[in-house]
């Protein structure tokens, strides 16, 4: 547990010198990359700092104990050090448990409507309004990078960017399968249907952390269009790119500038890429984390939001809150409840890997 803080640490001061290089100073990728690093680093060097401070004065303090002038000032100083030290082992314990490389980076939310029609496709903009006022309230930056709009006023699929320090931490635990139960509004004898959308959500990926090889890309140009797939544009602007060695398609329509489509979609590409590159490390080292809170499978139907009873369900923590608040964007007890659910079990497992 502690050797890997002391990594952690030993990373923060290597990151704090490397911040300090000149040759580092002149690489803006690189640098931003850093930054963010350090940052995710910071909480748990300056704890691995205290917990060895303590150490040290503990070692000190028993030292002290076979000369009897001292004895008396060093079991005061021990019992003072000890009871510290229960204190920062707990909370190191929570650090190790809660660890995750994403924090602090930038997110794309993908929202797509499933099952359920032109229904389906009005909750994926329910959706997206939900989000759009959940970051604005944690002064999130958002930003649509593409959308498939529908005729009826919905999306059948929309991605966004969501950029801020906490945006991993804040959207982390959306990704998987949302499902609504209400009466459309062309429903004339008052039938409650189910719908469903999926969302996912995916940390963006530097540049200097995952390079594309411009030759395994295939970069197709077409029109825009809007609903219906009424042409909303006259020059070629819209943007597909293909992986060629994955398979992996993205595409984006949303700018009238080709060049700024294709820098949306090669950022979509990278987030795609770098999180499938991810998922694949963690299905080889990690099996058990597949059955905790945060293992983001989109297949999951984490959430049903009842509009009858006014009522939106997180399944995997068997809570409900009130889907006012929720469609507000008021989601922070939900995150709250989750993070903490999902810290338990975290600290759980690393109790069982420990005996």
């Amino acid at each position: 547990m502690f050797p890997r803080l002391k990594e952690c640490a030993d990373r923060y001061r290597e990151i704090e010198a490397l911040l300090q290089d000149p040759e580092v100073l002149g690489q803006p990728a690189r640098m931003q990359a850093l930054m963010r690093e350090s940052g995710a680093l910071r909480g748990r060097a300056e704890s691995y700092a205290a917990w060895a401070s303590l150490e040290e004065r503990k070692r000190a303090a028993t030292e002290m104990l076979g000369d009897a002038d001292m004895r008396e000032l060093a079991e005061e100083e021990l019992a003072e050090v000890e009871g510290a030290l229960d204190v920062m082992v707990g909370a190191m314990k929570r650090q190790v448990a809660d660890e995750d490389p994403h924090r602090g980076r930038d997110v794309m939310v993908e929202i797509r409507a499933g099952t359920g029609g032109d229904e389906a496709t009005l909750f994926a903009g329910d959706l997206l309004k939900l989000y759009t006022r959940f970051a604005e309230a944690h002064g999130l930056k958002l930003e649509i990078l593409d959308s498939t709009a529908t005729d009826v006023g919905g999306f059948k699929e929309v991605i966004l960017s969501v950029a801020g320090a906490d945006a991993w931490d804040l959207l982390r635990y959306e990704s998987g399968g949302h499902r609504v139960q209400r009466v459309p509004s062309t429903e004339s004898q008052g039938r409650i249907h189910t719908s469903a959308a999926t969302v996912a959500v995916l940390p963006e990926a530097d540049e200097v952390e995952l390079e594309i090889d411009e030759a395994d890309l295939r970069i197709d140009t077409f029109r825009s269009s809007g609903p219906g797939g009424q042409s909303v544009n006259k020059t070629s602007s819209a943007i597909r790119i293909t992986h060629v060695p994955t398979g992996t398609v993205v595409q984006c329509q949303d700018e009238k500038s080709q060049h700024k489509n294709k820098s949306k979609a090669l950022r979509m590409l990278r987030a795609r890429l770098a999180d499938a590159e991810a998922s694949a490390r963690k299905a080889e080292t990690d099996s058990t984390r597949r059955t905790l809170i945060g293992s983001g499978d989109r297949s999951q139907r984490i959430r049903t939001y009842n509009w009858p009873q006014n009522r939106v369900t997180d399944h995997r923590i068997k809570s409900s809150y009130s889907l006012e608040q929720v469609l507000l964007g008021q989601l922070d007890v939900v995150v709250n409840d989750l993070r903490e659910r999902d810290l338990e079990e975290k600290l759980a497992a690393l109790g069982e890997g420990a005996s």
